[in-house]
């Protein structure tokens, strides 16, 4: 530890994106596995089974690390309305969001799920402006309109046999980014006083247990056959630790000691990175449709971060106005990063 706080924070910002960008292709990867080494013609590495016993594995090494904030003071202090939001924060972003996402990663290019993931940052944007009546700058609007435009392009432009439309997998990468993008604007409301701790770990544990509750009632017990395989578990030990805990712990570490710039500029990469890695990993050659759509993301993405040369001086205020409280900021960014592996 004494050696990675010498570092400086960018470093934990830029391994934390790269982690989240190359995770959709890593499951991809760990579902092919599954299918070379199937258990009765069934894959024990599944779509399911990845997201139920990866989190399942995040959550107890995250609690591990965070469990001297799991204490009966800190837990008797959350009021009814900050339990609700927590519940709903764990059924949006770390049960229903993934699902979609895993659904999506399933049945299109990693791709197309990683520049249509970008709709999370203007979502959230416009959210904060309609919920939390937070002001909303020129440039990041234009931005954001052209990062919007961008996606809608990649996804009508996406190639089909039969040519034009939306594809199952391109709108269900949507609506999860917008599930995302609520669940972060729940969170900034309702749980900024919440212990950082609290708040990661109860999400997981939640949004996984629910998760296989409701995959039971609509698949059957046998759709989870393999849950005990050590096959699964093993590669599930690894997915777990690396992509969604050390991935989240850097994010996490980084963001504290960052300013709003670093955190924009290490964020923009994030649809580069999953591009790259769809590409080295999985030999994703992207289409027409993500060259034109990807320039006018880049474009949208390029205006916002000039939006936030601008306003440097204003966003440092802010930040040392929150960093009383690592929670605010923490959250506050949830929503640059795009998919989180969970």
């Amino acid at each position: 530890m004494p050696m990675l706080k010498r570092l400086p924070s960018p470093v934990f910002l830029w391994y934390s994106v790269i982690i989240f960008g190359v995770s959709g292709s890593v499951i991809r990867v760990l579902s092919d596995i599954g299918a070379q080494n199937l258990v009765d013609d069934r894959n024990p590495i599944s779509f399911c089974n990845i997201l139920f016993a990866g989190n399942a594995c995040a959550v107890v090494i995250l609690y591990i690390i965070h469990s001297k904030v799991w204490t009966r003071n800190n837990l008797s202090k959350l009021q009814l309305n900050e339990w609700l939001a927590l519940v709903t924060v764990s059924l949006l972003a770390n049960c229903l969001a993934p699902s979609l996402l895993f659904i999506a990663i399933e049945t299109t290019m990693v791709t197309s799920v990683v520049l249509i993931s970008q709709l999370e940052p203007p979502l959230l944007l416009f959210l904060a402006f309609l919920f939390l009546k937070e002001s909303i700058k020129p440039l990041s609007f234009i931005g954001s309109i052209i990062c919007l435009i961008g996606v809608v392009l990649i996804i009508f432009m996406q190639s089909h046999t039969q040519g034009l439309g939306i594809g199952k997998g391109e709108l269900f990468a949507a609506l999860s980014a917008l599930i995302y993008a609520l669940s972060t604007i729940i969170a900034r409301q309702w749980l900024a006083a919440v212990p950082l701790g609290i708040f990661t770990v109860f999400r997981s544990a939640v949004g996984t247990v629910v998760f296989f509750i409701v995959a039971n009632y609509l698949f059957g017990p046998e759709h989870f056959a393999d849950i005990l395989s050590p096959f699964l578990w093993k590669w599930m030990l690894i997915y777990g630790a690396l992509i969604i805990v050390s991935g989240q712990l850097a994010w996490d570490f980084g963001i504290q000691s960052s300013s709003s710039v670093d955190i924009s500029i290490s964020t923009s990469f994030a649809p580069v990175a999953g591009v790259v890695g769809a590409f080295l990993i999985l030999g994703e050659t992207p289409e027409m449709s993500h060259y034109i759509g990807g320039g006018v993301l880049v474009i949208g993405i390029s205006i916002g971060l000039i939006s936030v040369f601008i306003n440097r001086k204003a966003e440092i205020k802010k930040q040392q106005e929150i960093k009383a409280s690592d929670t605010p900021m923490l959250i506050d960014a949830e929503g640059k990063a795009g998919f989180k592996g969970v």
